[in-house]
């Protein structure tokens, strides 16, 4: 093999270890089945929630996964793979992923990592449906206003009780 060859594919190993490094979520996924327009508009819905997302080479992704010690990704490194990686929000590449599997009725997850833990696509499901940060945050807030809202709402019925008694 050609030296410039194989220098341009250690590179590409390493850009695509230096992904895997800083990403909080992979997916891989079988993308088969996806027109080019769909293709591009779920490509554009990941890019704009932070979502890098590309087919690479099945042998250079497996090389990476392989030199940082992880051997699980090998048997979903066949066939036509993209991965989306997201090094900022570890829910959002199989939420997204899984909105539009559902919604396009095609492509099918194979596996993946958050947070360093290798997943099967069952375990990817469970992170997809898992509400955004904006939603917990809220439900969190909500959950703590109410016996706030509430011990108010008393104190004020016994003031005025007291007005009126004075």
């Amino acid at each position: 093999m050609n030296q410039e060859v194989l220098a341009a594919k250690k590179q590409q190993v390493e850009e695509i270890k230096a992904k895997i490094t800083s990403a909080k979520s992979i997916v891989l996924v079988d993308y088969m089945g996806l027109t080019v327009a769909q293709d591009t508009a779920f490509r554009k819905e990941l890019r704009e929630n932070g979502v890098d997302y590309a087919v690479l080479k099945n042998r250079l992704v497996k090389i990476a996964f392989n030199e940082l010690g992880y051997t699980q990704f090998d048997e979903a490194l066949n066939g036509p793979t993209a991965v989306a990686f997201s090094s900022t929000d570890a829910v959002a590449p199989a939420k997204f992923i899984f909105k539009n599997i559902k919604a396009l009725n095609k492509m099918k997850t194979k596996c993946g990592m958050v947070e360093g833990e290798f997943m099967d696509e069952a375990g990817l499901k469970k992170i997809a449906d898992i509400p955004s940060k904006e939603v917990l945050i809220a439900k969190m807030l909500g959950s703590m206003q109410s016996p706030l809202t509430k011990l108010a709402m008393c104190l004020k019925q016994i003031a005025e009780q007291k007005e009126q008694q004075a």
